[in-house]
């Protein structure tokens, strides 16, 4: 048995095991007895096969506990609960662990917050600091370009009806030492933020998109890699918390980034999950450990070409097989330029992959535009640069706050001497539910 590394194992006393009946019964005797050596085992928990048990009471040959119910997956839950182990030793095999069940099994230790330890493998729980002094929502997603900071600024500027939130921004291109950006007392123009992109700064990084969006407070982290189930291999979004403490908010807001979570508690949990993914991606991997820490599900890009009726409803249906009772809403993203384009020649900058004709016809038909050209090039810089360059025909350029939207979409337009509008993406809900009421609902800080 591969043991996890010695500076952990010291801390992990008792374990639970889970067993098959695919194995010959000796031989698993013999695993639990290896365990018993570096452990206090509490348990071993059979999860079902048959060929090499005739009864039962072939299992009490194994000299320890056995918990053997059905359904499987609540006795396991009940044995975390009950036992409070510090490691879960998987001693199982395919077929009766088959590759997404048995990450379905280590999402449920992780969610229990104990580990996970198998052959070949040891996961861990995400660390989740419980230090802020004040509540807490967090926005995580299940991948990058979902709509978290969309999500995330719609809830910002709907909950500061009411209170004075601060917006906790992780981005891969967040500043060295927390920031604090006080968005609802200055104004982020377009010269502004291209005088904060020369001096090295990435002016559009999300703690600026949510910032300029909702003119709320935010404060500005970074994070470096992500792991299966959401830690950043570094952060400094710890030490944005302590600032958060010292702030006069009476809500923080912690937003995710790409399929990474925040390392700091929060008391609830939106999971933004885009419609067009891969259903593997959602209830495969730790895809199962995401929907358990979730308090609310908004599905975006809930429309063709993004997904179909049939993909947003067998998405949905695979969810319920994880959380059968969560709130599920389905909405499409919006543009909304923040300045006058109406009867303009426009240019469109955005990072949507799909539905750009979507885009084309909201802003025509809601703003009275006039789309001439749009580019999802917005992350590609070299190909952004050429599109914008090749179009002088617009006289504004509209772009969303993200990727390339400063030094590149912000420069060129206005060297070329162009009127520049950022956009927000305003949620609609798709299937009747009313998402202002369950964010009201949910607000940790109304509790």
């Amino acid at each position: 048995m591969n043991q996890q590394p010695t500076t952990n194992n010291q801390q992990l006393k008792t374990a639970i095991a889970l067993i098959d009946g695919e194995h010959y019964l000796p031989v698993t005797k013999s695993a639990l007895d290896k365990i018993s050596e570096d452990y206090e085992l509490k348990a071993a928990v059979f999860i079902g096969g048959t060929e090499k048990i005739a009864s039962d009471k072939d299992l009490e040959q194994l000299g320890v506990n056995i918990i053997k119910e059905e359904p499987v997956e609540p006795a396991f839950i009940k044995s975390l609960k009950d036992l409070k182990p510090d490691i879960v030793i998987d001693l199982s095999d395919e077929p009766v662990l088959d590759y997404r069940r048995r990450f379905k099994f280590a999402s449920i230790a992780l969610h229990n917050n104990v580990g996970y330890i198998g052959a070949d493998f040891y996961f861990q729980p995400p660390h989740l600091h419980d230090i802020l002094n004040k509540p807490a929502l967090g926005i995580i997603g299940t991948g990058k370009r979902v709509g978290k900071t969309a999500i995330s600024a719609y809830v910002s500027r709907l909950y500061k009806q009411r209170l004075n939130p601060v917006v906790i921004a992780m981005g891969r291109g967040g500043p060295e030492e927390p920031e604090v950006l006080e968005g609802d007392k200055i104004e982020l123009t377009p010269q502004i933020l291209l005088e904060q992109s020369k001096k090295g700064k990435h002016a559009a990084s999300d703690y600026y998109e949510d910032a300029l969006t909702s003119r709320v407070r935010t404060i500005g982290c970074r994070r470096a890699g992500g792991g299966l189930a959401g830690e950043p291999f570094i952060s400094n979004v710890v030490e944005g918390a302590k600032k958060a403490n010292e702030l006069d908010n009476d809500l923080v807001i912690l937003e995710g980034s790409g399929a990474t979570i925040p390392p700091v508690k929060a008391d609830k949990n939106i999971l933004v999950i885009g419609a067009y993914q891969a259903l593997e991606d959602i209830i495969g991997y730790f895809g199962p450990y995401r929907l358990m820490a979730a308090d609310l599900i908004i599905l975006t890009m809930s429309e063709e070409p993004q997904a179909s009726v049939e993909k947003i409803e067998e998405l949905e249906k695979a969810i319920r097989t994880i959380r059968p009772e969560i709130e599920i809403i389905r909405i499409v993203l919006r543009p909304k330029p923040l300045g006058n384009i109406k009867n303009k020649k426009v240019f469109v900058a955005t990072t949507a992959k799909y539905g750009l004709e979507n885009i084309k016809n909201h802003l025509e038909t809601v703003f009275k535009a006039k789309v001439v050209a749009i580019s999802n090039d917005l992350s590609n810089r070299p190909l952004l640069k050429k599109a914008i360059s090749d179009s002088p025909e617009f006289e504004v350029l509209i772009t969303e706050l993200k990727a390339a939207a400063v030094d590149v979409a912000t420069s060129v337009a206005l060297e070329l001497g162009k009127e520049v509008v950022y956009m927000d993406n305003d949620p609609v809900t798709v299937d009747g539910k009313d998402l202002e009421q369950a964010l009201w609902k949910l607000c940790p800080a109304l509790d």
